[in-house]
């Protein structure tokens, strides 16, 4: 009997937690979304320098300026060689957060751009989302826990209590 509402209780954590997940993903790509923007909208006159002068190409336009005799180039070359690879970065990022839902977990868990997860969890507003995502995670990681630690409890059962002989199965 107490194992039954223990086994209800691991259930409805994991499905609390579980709905969780969708959100986090969301609100990690918002937060993406917003420092590319962000970084475009900033980097956009180097861009239209580069298109101007350099056909494009903004490593020409870097090498331009870390080639200048004039040290104020010079170190706007590495500003904007930064915020280059700082936009490359948030557009790869977000590259990676528009496949499907596991995809996106799989990254957020794995790969995800370190100090923008931060930011996400230090803003991190807890949500029950109605929706298919939240539930089918919620659903999944509930199960998902249940079932680990109800297989860990078999087995522990299992080491601890005293095995039956061959003698004492055929007397029943």
């Amino acid at each position: 009997m107490l194992v039954d509402y223990l086994r209800l209780v691991v259930f409805a954590i994991g499905l609390l937690v579980g709905v969780q997940v969708p959100s986090v993903v969301d609100q990690y790509a918002k937060r993406v979304s917003a420092h590319q923007i962000e970084v475009a909208n900033n980097f956009r006159g180097f861009q239209e320098t580069a298109n101007q002068y350099f056909g494009g190409s903004v490593e020409a336009l870097i090498a331009h300026h870390a080639a200048s005799a004039d040290k104020v180039f010079v170190d706007e070359a590495k500003t904007i060689r930064e915020m280059y690879d700082r936009l490359k970065s948030l557009s790869a990022e977000l590259a990676a957060l528009n496949r499907p839902l596991i995809l996106q977990i799989i990254h957020v868990l794995f790969r995800p751009n370190k100090e923008i997860l931060g930011e996400t969890r230090a803003a991190y507003t807890y949500t029950v989302p109605l929706n298919a995502p939240g539930i089918l995670s919620g659903i999944t990681l509930g199960a998902l826990l249940a079932i680990i630690i109800e297989a860990s409890l078999l087995g522990v059962m299992r080491l601890v209590r005293p095995r039956r002989t061959q003698r004492e199965i055929a007397t029943y």
